[in-house]
């Protein structure tokens, strides 16, 4: 890398675009890991059996189904502050409601309840990840996509840091009704950007019509692809994460079944996980400028599957007796590489998936590419708490290996090694 180069990068990172990613990834990764962290250990801490909190996963259907109604906000136009930002008020506020309605229920007595207001929030979180991704796309020129990216993955998983560690805390604490109260505010920041930042310069006009909002984006997409490249990316796209995804489903009710207490898992298995998964995400953009997209999701692709045994060596000792300093360092240890391993896939993921999209269709396909990425953690995960009854966490997690294996093969069709896979290719 050159002087000059190294110059536009430093600036790069430390730019206004780069700052709103900060915003966009805690505000997008907010609400789903209260979804999939907080609501689980709750569940657990209650007494809801494990094959009842594995099918909780079915609440995020909205996120494989969001292309749906995507097109709907490429479309139309709310009254107040633009397509982008008008879309991403309104789901924000509906979000910190939401979040914070929890605090009215209780497991024991309103299981159903529970079910149907995860359900709702994670419709709006799955409209807000649409206007997000859409608006990043749109700020993020060519070249910034993959530092971009990046920076929004690693601020995705600080965000998971507050239902997932701090949130956890305060459970041994206080009731689980302020807990949840106290989660919800942390919706505020993303209020706060959307209020303070621009509608992003189009690169193309809305579609004038329903059906051109609808059908143009796929067309466009097989048209530049063709059929076959088209299916096998799709396929990629939903194989790529579906082991490391199935294998974090049940973490939470996995560090609870080895004896370890709310408390350590929010300062121990958390925290953990916190300086290798930024310093993962971002070593993985500065690589990607190197490497390219192509050969990043080959490197960090092999880590990321390679995390995965970590979870299985763990459950290979059973539940501990007695939690002392080695076995909080044994967690600590799995739960960093895990983070370090997906930390780097991920943000050589979410490039590809940027750099695969059109700019003039952001909304729709990239809504649809996720979607489908979404896949995996929705219908799979659904049945992990079936398969952990059945085999047991450590055979549970050597499946997820295996399954992890023909994501990594289709790299040879979709991202070959020899090609660099620079971002904003649109051939």
């Amino acid at each position: 890398m050159t002087d000059q180069q190294a110059v536009s990068w430093r600036e790069a990172i430390f730019s206004r675009n780069m700052l709103i990613c900060v915003f966009t990834g805690f505000a997008s990764g907010l609400p789903l890991y209260t979804l999939i962290n907080l609501l689980p250990a709750w569940l657990r801490s209650e007494g809801v059996d494990l094959k009842s909190i594995g099918l909780f996963a079915l609440i995020g259907l909205p996120y494989t189904w969001k292309f749906l109604w995507s097109p709907l906000m490429d479309r139309f136009v709310p009254p107040l502050l633009g397509r982008r930002r008008g879309w991403m008020l309104l789901t924000q506020l509906a979000l910190l409601g939401g979040l914070a309605l929890f605090s009215r229920f209780d497991p024991r007595l309103s299981l159903q309840g529970i079910a149907a207001l995860a359900a709702v929030v994670a419709f709006f979180s799955a409209s807000q990840d649409i206007v997000l991704d859409a608006y990043r796309r749109e700020i993020l020129s060519d070249v910034e996509l993959g530092l971009g990216n990046t920076i929004h993955i690693n601020a995705y998983r600080l965000a998971g840091l507050v239902p997932g560690s701090l949130s956890l805390i305060l459970a041994d604490h206080m009731s689980w009704s302020s807990v949840f109260l106290i989660t919800a505010l942390f919706m505020l920041p993303g209020v706060l950007l959307t209020l303070c930042v621009s509608e992003p310069a189009l690169a193309a006009a809305p579609p004038r019509t329903l059906r051109e909002a609808v059908v143009e984006p796929f067309h466009e997409f097989l048209t530049r692809q063709g059929w076959r490249s088209a299916a096998l990316i799709l396929g990629f796209i939903f194989l790529y994460k579906l082991g490391d995804s199935m294998a974090t489903a049940l973490a939470t009710p996995f560090y609870l079944d080895m004896g370890f207490a709310k408390s350590e898992i929010g300062l121990v298995a958390k925290n953990a996980g916190l300086w290798p998964a930024v310093i993962g995400g971002l070593v993985g953009g500065v690589w990607m400028i190197r490497l390219g997209i192509n050969r990043s999701l080959w490197l960090f692709g092999v880590v990321q599957v390679l995390s995965i045994l970590g979870f299985a060596w763990l459950a290979s000792y059973g539940r501990f007796a007695v939690i002392g300093q080695t076995e909080l360092a044994r967690l600590a240890l799995v739960i960093g590489f895990e983070a370090l391993g997906v930390g780097l896939g991920t943000a050589a993921f979410v490039a590809y998936i940027a750099r695969t999209t059109h700019p003039a269709y952001t909304a729709t396909q990239f809504a649809l590419f996720t979607s489908l990425s979404a896949v995996p953690r929705t219908l799979a995960n659904a049945g992990t708490g079936y398969i952990v009854a059945a085999v047991g966490w450590m055979d549970f997690f050597l499946i997820c290996t295996l399954l992890a294996l023909p994501g990594m093969l289709l790299l040879f069709k979709v991202a070959p090694w020899g090609e660099s896979g620079q971002q904003g290719s649109h051939s």
